[in-house]
């Protein structure tokens, strides 16, 4: 219930700002006089819906209680991103009343140590919030290249794979990694991770396409649609080349503009057509007539 002691307690600053300034100032923190004073509502409840969506929450129970875990990837600097943490704390907090935890990963050593914070909010005097994540990236996540410990901790190797993506040695975990997958052989649940690891190495990093071709060695345990698109991809990109191979090899000149249409092509039942008449055509052009 609010009181009339607790609306003189926060008018008082409505009717004379700079009385803030001053009585820090007693106390040897010199907040600066205000010059232009503007008077918002204070009604904080949002009139239209506003998406906040976290990344990931979880409610974990553990031999201390239970607590919530919040998991934000992030892959650059953002300074956006402490006032949304700060919301997304507070909010979770006050919802389920339990003590929660903020992990960030993150894939560069710059992009962790800034989100290792801590990040203030506040004046830089005097910060009235302070959000301190935990933080894992390439400093601190193991580098996993011994075959016996990936396979003993799939879940781990994986994220070893995704933190260290942008470094110079990923390859020799990805490596690891796979041997390890091929070794234990089909487990239904690792082949989220073998897929996860793919989709946080990028669309055309050097380290995707190392993956994608250590895939491509044995992926007969790999049962998912991700892992059949993949396969299927492959025998597309075969065929495309059999048909610029044949008409190689009968000495019949194509074109770049055709060569391209060629091999980027991924209709199957047309290039089993084209490469039927690649056979018996007297020009490239016979192959789209």
């Amino acid at each position: 219930m609010v009181s009339p002691q607790h609306e003189a307690m926060h008018r008082l600053f409505q009717h004379d700002p700079g009385t803030f300034a001053r009585a820090f100032r007693t106390l040897g923190l010199p907040f600066p006089d205000p010059h232009e004073v503007v008077l918002l509502s204070t009604d904080l409840t949002e009139p239209a819906p506003i998406e906040r969506r976290a990344d990931t929450v979880l409610r974990i129970g553990s031999s201390h209680g239970p607590f919530l875990l919040l998991v934000e990837a992030q892959r650059r600097e953002d300074k956006d991103k402490p006032a949304a943490w700060a919301y997304y704390l507070a909010y979770l907090h006050s919802k389920y009343d339990l003590p929660i935890v903020l992990l960030v990963v993150c894939q560069d050593q710059p992009t962790a140590m800034w989100a290792e914070g801590p990040l203030h909010i506040g004046m830089p005097l005097w910060p009235s919030l302070a959000v301190r994540p935990l933080v894992l990236g390439p400093h601190n996540v193991p580098r996993i290249t011994d075959l016996a410990t990936a396979a003993s901790d799939i879940p781990l190797t994986a994220l070893s794979a995704i933190t260290h993506a942008k470094e110079p040695d990923v390859g020799e975990i990805l490596k690891t990694f796979a041997a390890a997958l091929r070794d234990i052989g089909e487990v239904a649940e690792h082949n989220i991770f073998a897929e996860l690891t793919e989709l946080a190495l990028g669309r055309n990093s050097k380290a995707t396409q190392l993956w994608r071709k250590l895939m491509s060695i044995d992926l007969s345990f790999f049962r998912s649609e991700t892992s059949n698109l993949l396969r299927e991809q492959g025998r597309v990109e075969s065929r495309a080349e059999d048909v610029l191979l044949v008409l190689d090899e009968r000495g019949i000149e194509v074109l770049d503009e055709l060569r391209t249409e060629i091999s980027t092509c991924t209709d199957v039942q047309k290039l089993k057509t084209w490469l039927r008449r690649a056979v018996t055509a007297s020009s490239a052009d016979d192959l789209f007539t």
